[in-house]
């Protein structure tokens, strides 16, 4: 009688990127769909707090379509998931970017005193923290996101957005203001 034995290895997420990452270099789509079910949740919720509900699912189709296509060029320098985090966030930075110039063009026709008011006037928004980080301005928005909730330091966030450090940290202490008054307001 024949004793079948398996080792079975457990790898870490980290070590089953690379992996996949090279099998999907060479074309693999299945190693790329594996890549896309580790990371997708990460990836959805960093979109959904930086854009509205509607752009979501578009970008994040972006983002891994854009992975796809720079996949070659990951080097290994910093894990995959790093690398695939900082190329998502550059993604919805820009999608963002084009969205506040559609906004600016169509603000431009209801004047600015109008839209403040109907901000201020929603009384279903309470203590609920999205409705108040979806309330601050674009750049402490964004500052706020990457720093308190995805971990990027100021000087990495100055980078991304092309600001300088003290900027990125202003914004920052302007955003936590403005939050502290939403929620005691």
């Amino acid at each position: 009688m024949e004793l079948a034995l398996t080792n079975k290895v457990e790898l870490s997420a980290a070590e089953a990127d690379l992996i996949d990452v090279g099998f999907a270099v060479s074309g693999d789509a299945q190693a790329f769909e594996r890549i896309y079910h580790r990371h997708v949740a990460r990836i959805n919720s960093l979109a959904r707090w930086l854009l509205s509900r509607d752009d979501v699912d578009d970008v994040i189709q972006d983002v891994f379509i854009r992975v796809w296509e720079k996949l070659d060029s990951f080097r290994g320098d910093a894990a995959f998931g790093t690398w695939l985090h900082r190329l998502a966030t550059n993604v919805i930075l820009r999608r963002r970017q084009k969205q506040r110039t559609l906004e600016d063009k169509n603000s431009a026709l209801v004047s600015g005193e109008t839209l403040a008011t109907s901000a201020r006037a929603d009384p279903g928004l309470g203590l609920d923290i999205e409705a108040g980080v979806d309330r601050l301005p674009n750049r402490a928005r964004q500052v706020f996101v990457l720093h308190d909730m995805e971990g990027y330091k100021h000087e990495e966030i100055a980078g991304m957005l092309g600001v300088s450090v003290g900027t990125s940290r202003s914004q920052l202490h302007h955003a936590r203001m403005a939050l502290r008054g939403f929620f005691e307001s």
